[in-house]
């Protein structure tokens, strides 16, 4: 081993998805993820079989990625796993083999905030710049954060009911796609024209809601199909295109509102959804117009992944921030003011 090098594993086990990385100062050397595909039939994620199929792949996937690393499991010199939020049965099969692994080791263990690692993998093969606006949105989560430096986030507003990408999800039931929708609705979006109008949520100052999408989209459903039965096939392309502006719509102007008030240029979304197009493509006309500095990780960052996690815990790991056996597992664990 070369001397002074520093191996952080990384796992992320916060919802449906299974994922071990390894990081060499910094540095991803191998990053593995495995999805469940089997909540497809339930539309939505079952905890029990989530916790169920990490159990069984969990071990694998850590091989996978130290023989990626070409590295042996005794060159680790800490583990970095996600102690929240998330599904509580999830959360600790992640956090279980890895103070396995810790204490047969004797190596360091680091618990890692789910949102602050997605914020952080703005960093990853990255030249993200302090102070920055971060828009973290995802199926289970949407907050905007100030980042001011490395050491302080603000949380400056957050949803206040379904998060984004549960309204995306949710929206695209009631249009009969499969779960998880968002992807199938930002592939027939781009195929229509944004022409009905859907009412968007006024909340307090950074807040977001989401709720209120999903209710117009399901009463205005109910009064076309009563009217014609084929109305979401025929206009299911516009019908996507017109929520998806609506969503991003309502993502862009708290943004925008941010921007203004704090004075800050550098902006940043991570988390699931900022793999979708139709809000890359506002961003990036946002970013020319006001003058921004956009950042968004590669697609292989913005999912839930173990590389953000073992990257937070390599820096974490360079502060001596290390967490003792006892750390829980929290299915809620909100940041409003944190060290990262």
């Amino acid at each position: 081993m070369e001397r002074g090098t520093i191996y952080i594993l990384g796992i992320e086990t916060s919802c449906d998805d299974t994922s071990v990385a390894i990081v060499s100062d910094g540095a991803v050397l191998a990053n593995f993820t495995t999805s469940q595909w089997i909540h497809e039939k339930f539309g939505g994620v079952v905890p029990e079989y989530a916790s169920r199929f990490h159990v069984e792949a969990i071990a694998e996937m850590a091989e996978m990625a130290l023989n990626a690393a070409k590295l042996n499991i005794d060159q680790i010199h800490a583990v970095a796993v996600t102690n929240g939020p998330g599904l509580m049965g999830s959360l600790l099969v992640g956090l279980s083999f890895a103070k396995g692994l810790c204490l047969s080791l004797g190596i360091p263990l680091i618990a890692i905030n789910h949102l602050q690692a997605h914020a952080m993998s703005l960093f990853i093969e990255e030249n993200a710049a302090f102070p920055l606006l971060c828009l973290t949105v995802s199926g289970g989560h949407t907050q905007l954060l100030l980042m001011r430096n490395a050491c302080e986030i603000e949380l400056l507003g957050q949803t206040l009911d379904d998060a984004a990408g549960e309204a995306f999800d949710k929206t695209g039931k009631l249009l009969g796609l499969p779960y998880p929708a968002g992807p199938w609705m930002d592939k027939y979006a781009a195929l229509g024209t944004a022409s009905f109008d859907f009412p968007l949520s006024q909340t307090p100052r950074f807040d977001y809601s989401f709720s209120g999408i999903k209710t117009s989209v399901l009463y205005f459903l109910k009064k076309q199909l009563a009217q014609s039965p084929e109305f979401i096939e025929k206009h299911r392309n516009d019908l996507c295109a017109s929520i998806q502006q609506a969503i991003v719509r309502m993502l862009t102007a708290k943004l925008i509102l941010a921007a203004e008030a704090f004075g800050v240029r550098n902006i940043g979304v991570a988390g699931g959804v900022s793999a979708n197009s139709g809000l890359r493509r506002e961003l990036n006309d946002l970013a020319l117009q006001k003058g921004w500095k956009l950042f968004i990780p590669k697609m292989a960052y913005c999912t839930d992944n173990a590389a953000m996690i073992a990257s937070l815990g390599y820096k974490k790991y360079l502060r001596g921030e290390f967490s003792n056996l006892e750390t829980p597992a929290l299915a809620r664990f909100p940041v409003t003011e944190a060290k990262v």
